[in-house]
């Protein structure tokens, strides 16, 4: 079971979530809303002073595939996090872009709508993540709520697709053990939830990633 810690702000949150047992490190880009926003360059300089081993994956709301390679190109991660809706040929242009580029997009979980988005996802991206955003608001939720979502429906989507999934949206260590159970999802992603006022919480984040790896083990 993969680990994903998000919302990164600086090297010293990076190597906290690496100790504690992170796989992969999420960095959020200019967004409409929500927590641990950088701007590129600053997430450029983070990736820079990490170890290769750890996979980073850059969250953009953009919807335009010159405006998501722009933004790339000053950050330099492994991945990059679709959270807001794309094109098929948005997908083809970011694949002309970096062919070895990892491409994640986001379904936010709001009803059994988004079972045939992940499908029509699957088509063109490396994994789905799915979420608890609201992108239909006047200023769009797009990750980073602290919501759970109703997890059937995130176990149709793990099942009816042919690509790694991974489960966000209000995960904690209180709560994941059953998510895990219900869904089977590829890999776990949380912001929220092991924080306080903000800053990642060391306690929390062990507690987390016990839940997960004792979860798993059973």
């Amino acid at each position: 079971m993969k680990i994903k810690i998000c919302c990164i702000s600086s090297v010293a949150e990076a190597n906290l979530a690496i100790l504690h047992g992170a796989d992969v490190l999420g960095l959020v880009g200019p967004m409409p809303s929500g927590p641990g926003i950088l701007s590129p360059t600053s997430i450029g300089t983070i990736v820079a002073a990490l170890p290769e081993d750890i996979t980073t994956f850059y969250l953009t709301s953009k919807q335009s595939a010159l405006e998501i390679i722009a933004e790339h190109r000053l950050a330099q991660t492994d991945a990059i996090q679709i959270v807001d809706e794309v094109t098929p040929e948005t997908y083809e242009q970011l694949r002309d872009y970096d062919g070895q580029l990892q491409l994640i997009q986001v379904i936010h979980v709001g009803d059994h709508t988004a079972i045939e988005q992940a499908m029509l996802a699957s088509r063109y991206v490396d994994m789905i993540l799915l979420d608890s955003g609201r992108p239909s608001l006047q200023i769009k939720e797009l990750g980073g709520t602290g919501r759970t979502h109703d997890w059937r429906i995130s176990s149709k989507i793990i099942n009816s697709v042919n690509i790694p999934v991974w489960l966000a949206g209000g995960l904690r260590s209180s709560n994941v053990g059953e998510a895990i159970q219900e869904c089977r999802p590829y890999g776990v992603d949380l912001c929220s939830g092991v924080r306080s006022e903000g800053l990642l919480d060391p306690k929390k984040l062990a507690a987390f990633v016990s839940t997960v790896r004792e979860t798993t083990m059973a």
